[in-house]
């Protein structure tokens, strides 16, 4: 695993430096952005085998523009949306219906909190498909 490179974009400065700090401890070359823009900035000049990517950030679906803009230039790169909107507002989605899968381009939904070691499964099981 230790050849394959994850994007990370959240603008929580703390999570974003916990998840790549367990990330690179786990052999992952990391490649962590801030927010929307910067993340766009970083896959102009690096494609990544995988995102984990935050939901709200600068506006509320910078998390679901970036998805859909990273799979439109890698199609192929499965993406994590990790948010604790659900917490935060009340709204909860996910992808288990057709509906929310045809308009989130994402491959996993994940609500923050999650063990660390839950979310490396996550990773994995991408990465290996």
């Amino acid at each position: 695993m230790s050849s394959k490179t994850i994007l990370v974009v959240d603008d929580d400065s703390d999570y974003l430096f916990q998840l790549c700090f367990y990330l690179q401890k786990s052999g992952f070359k990391v490649i962590s952005a801030s927010s929307e823009k910067e993340a766009l900035l970083s896959i102009d000049t690096a494609k990544p085998d995988l995102a984990i990517l935050d939901l709200m950030m600068e506006n509320e679906d910078s998390g679901f523009r970036l998805s859909y803009k990273l799979k439109r230039k890698y199609p192929e790169v499965p993406i994590i949306i990790a948010t604790a909107v659900a917490s935060e507002t009340g709204i909860s989605f996910g992808l288990q219906s057709g509906e929310n899968m045809q308009w989130i381009k994402a491959d996993m939904y994940l609500e923050k909190g999650i063990h660390p070691d839950q979310m490396l499964a996550a990773v994995q099981k991408l990465l290996n498909k």
